[in-house]
């Protein structure tokens, strides 16, 4: 069946309104983007990390579902979740690669609901839903960070457990681990000033998602064939 094209029904570029929640952050750390439907998934990757401020260190995945999720089985068997990722890392037979495909394909194979997996040892799992679709305009960004809350976590901290237990340590002067928490936070973000997880610079994220987007255009999605 041939999926989407990365425009409306009436032939025009899309522009996806999109929810992305860090599954399993409390509060939420969560942002709201715009993006054009046609947007190849290494693309989708690029946008992602600059918005919650990975610093592109490790592996990635798309999927249509969750990965994790409890499986049922269907005629005897266990379905399994289909991924998309760098054409360099598709070993497996159903493996997909993520250049040849759009960010409206991911979405129609997942009923408006996607993951984007990043770091498979810290696992930080992204839900994406579909909030809503409009026609492009000729001054439609490729990208837009609309609005968020918090900043992202810090690489290589143990997943949300692990960035949890950290926030603890630095927020509570007499923790066991303050003193060694905040060097490595510190020296992680070469920054001086105590580290605020409540802060999203929206108008800084916008503006590197320009550059990062524009120092990589990436190829065109190729459409499904009937």
């Amino acid at each position: 069946m041939k999926q989407d094209d990365g425009k409306n029904p009436n032939g025009l570029e899309s522009v996806l309104e999109l929810r992305v929640l860090l599954v399993d952050s409390h509060p939420e750390i969560w942002r709201q983007l715009e993006v054009r439907g046609s947007t190849s998934l290494d693309q989708v990757h690029a946008v992602l990390q600059v918005a919650f401020g990975w610093e592109d260190a490790h592996l990635h995945r798309f999927t249509d579902s969750d990965p994790f999720a409890p499986l049922r089985p269907i005629d005897g068997e266990l379905p399994e979740a289909l991924q998309w990722l760098p054409t360099q890392w598709c070993e497996e037979p159903g493996d997909r690669a993520e250049e040849d495909c759009s960010l409206d394909q991911l979405l129609a194979s997942g009923l408006g609901t996607a993951f984007y997996e990043y770091d498979f040892g810290d696992s930080w799992l992204h839900r994406i839903e579909l909030i809503s679709s409009r026609p492009a305009t000729k001054n439609s960004p490729s990208a837009l960070l609309l609005g968020g809350a918090r900043r992202g976590p810090l690489e290589d901290s143990g997943g949300m457990p692990g960035f949890e237990e950290i926030l603890d340590a630095l927020a509570d002067p007499a923790h066991a681990e303050h003193v060694e928490q905040s060097a490595w936070v510190t020296e992680i973000t070469g920054a001086q000033e105590p580290f605020d997880p409540g802060f999203l610079d929206l108008e800084a994220v916008n503006e590197e998602l320009i550059l990062v987007l524009q120092s990589r255009p990436g190829p065109t999605p190729k459409p499904d064939r009937a």
